[in-house]
């Protein structure tokens, strides 16, 4: 008897602590190649992680509120030495139009907190030992295809410096995969600093780089971090010149001055645009611009923005 009532107390007690607590780990529904994840209730953020290789990869993503096929899937990268659920917490733009724009924003984590991007020299772990990010991009968008119902010709991505190199990395290799892609404060790797092979498929893409970015020159020239020496980069118009090739485009792109929404951060924006092909190639030039983000748009809107605009 004294047993039972013991156990009575000790369920009872279970009870009230998960009710009281805001995580609780959900290991329903994680078959297959799935981890195990933990859901945030109040804020619906998912985590959870795929093997790729014999590592586990892990991303974060709030859950929609609505039930709908068709969503969009937009991977947010962080830079170099970042995280998903930092990057997460950096960028709440998507939060609050996630579900009327039908978009699911996903924030993967690099291994170890960096990419295996194409940047020959990085001396990040995940490049020396050639970490399969191809995979693991890939495994993302089937579980939110299985998951989710979303629409695999409505696959994007946004990356922000080493986030960025990964989003050429996608474009460069997986071109099939990804409708377009932006990246944000970070210049292609110059052809002595590229170890990625080239599908040369053309890509909706969206570059926005300052011309005061000590970090990734935007004239070109070596990238070093604390973490290390990455290599040379070319010049932003070079790396917007390469995707206007692939796209098939001769001749100038079209020049126009954003609005100054801004006029106390002191810089201004220049669009450089290659359109009325079957590809999108946009340069935004932040005239002033460190290695940041502008003031006079926000990125993250502005690159949804883009995505939209070529589905």
């Amino acid at each position: 008897m004294r047993i039972i009532i013991l156990f009575f107390f000790l369920l009872n007690g279970m009870a009230s602590f998960a009710q009281a607590n805001k995580g609780v780990i959900d290991t329903s529904g994680s078959g297959g190649n799935y981890f195990t994840r933990r859901v945030e209730k109040e804020k619906k953020i998912v985590a959870d992680s795929i093997r790729i290789e014999g590592y586990w990869r892990n991303f974060h993503f709030r859950k929609p509120n609505i039930k709908s096929k068709g969503f969009s899937l937009v991977f947010v990268m962080h830079g170099s030495g970042g995280s998903g659920p930092g990057m997460m917490k950096k960028v709440p733009e998507f939060d609050g139009i996630a579900d009327q724009e039908k978009m699911i924003a996903v924030f993967p984590s690099g291994y170890k907190n960096f990419w295996n991007e194409c940047r020959k020299k990085s001396p990040a772990e995940a490049n020396a030992i050639d970490i399969n990010e191809q995979d693991f991009f890939q495994g993302m968008i089937n579980y939110f295809v299985k998951k989710y119902g979303i629409d695999r010709e409505k696959v994007f991505a946004v990356g922000t410096s080493g986030g960025g190199h990964m989003a050429y990395k996608l474009g460069l290799t997986m071109p099939a995969a990804f409708k377009a892609i932006t990246a944000i404060v970070a210049n292609l790797p110059d052809t002595n600093n590229l170890d990625c092979s080239a599908s040369s498929a053309p890509m909706n893409v969206m570059i926005v780089n300052g011309t005061e970015d000590k970090t990734n020159p935007y004239m070109g020239g070596e990238v070093i971090l604390k973490s290390g020496n990455f290599g040379n980069v070319r010049s932003s118009e070079r790396s917007l010149q390469y995707w206007a090739d692939v796209a098939g485009y001769t001749g100038s792109p079209t020049k126009t001055l954003l609005p100054d929404l801004d006029p106390k951060d002191g810089k201004r924006i220049e669009a450089y645009r290659y359109s009325g092909g079957k590809k999108e190639v946009v340069l935004l030039k932040v005239i002033g611009g460190k290695h940041d983000y502008p003031g006079d748009i926000n990125v993250h809107r502005y690159a949804w923005e883009f995505f939209k605009s070529v589905q």
